[in-house]
């Protein structure tokens, strides 16, 4: 990355909002391990464009001095010329210090133009850097709390199933039906076991005649025994 681009960049890098960039997205997680790949790539750039921005603003201060001192120096020397009666010589070195002046007023917004972009390089540089550290300490915590969220999601899925193929008042209608069922079949038990059919009854009394020889033996064996 070039350092033009680099001063292209930064005003997106000072208004990043690590919050709003989390917030839109669908996996926060791995979008917090590819924020801190490509701001830590970014800061290698920043960092090194950073430096020249700054090496430049030295550089245009030495040059804005250099012709300061120059312009005081023609000053001095058109000051003596005149002193010394020759005018034309004041006039000269005059010419050359205006000259100065101009090439001073360029060197002047050199400067300024280099300061400004070493502020603004430099203050991308530091919000970089504190992205990085805020991510850092906030990745761990952010994958615990989406694997927390993804687990409860899927609770909530299955509840939601569950709740949705099986309802409570289903339930008791299909329970109130069995014992109903279970009611009836014992009703249908007893009622089976209580009735007495004309076909029993005829081979119950079917050998009377047996039965009476049976208890005349009996009164019988009671006679004897004094019973």
């Amino acid at each position: 990355m070039g350092m033009i681009e680099t001063l292209g960049r930064i005003p997106k890098i000072l208004e990043a909002n690590i919050n709003a960039i989390l917030d839109k997205c669908e996996d926060p997680a791995k979008m917090i391990d590819q924020l801190l790949v490509d701001y830590k790539r970014d800061l290698a750039d920043v960092k090194r464009d950073t430096a020249e921005v700054m090496a430049d603003v030295k550089l245009a201060e030495k040059k804005l001095a250099d012709c300061d001192e120059e312009i005081a120096k023609k000053a001095k020397a058109a000051e003596n010329a005149l002193k010394a009666g020759a005018e034309d010589d004041c006039r000269t070195i005059l010419a050359s210090k205006q000259t100065l002046e101009v090439t001073r007023a360029s060197l002047q917004q050199n400067l300024d133009l280099a300061r400004k972009n070493a502020d603004m390089m430099k203050e991308g540089y530091n919000k970089l850097v504190r992205n990085i550290e805020e991510l850092e300490q906030r990745k761990d915590a952010a994958k615990a709390k989406i694997s927390m969220a993804k687990a409860q999601q899927n609770i909530n899925k299955t509840a939601a199933k569950a709740n949705s193929t099986i309802s409570l008042d289903a339930f008791n209608k299909y329970e109130e039906k069995a014992e109903k069922m279970f009611a009836s079949a014992t009703a249908e038990a007893e009622l089976d076991a209580q009735t007495v059919s004309a076909e029993s009854l005829t081979e119950k009394y079917a050998d009377a005649s047996s039965s009476t020889a049976v208890d005349d033996e009996l009164a019988a064996l009671k006679a004897k025994l004094g019973m």
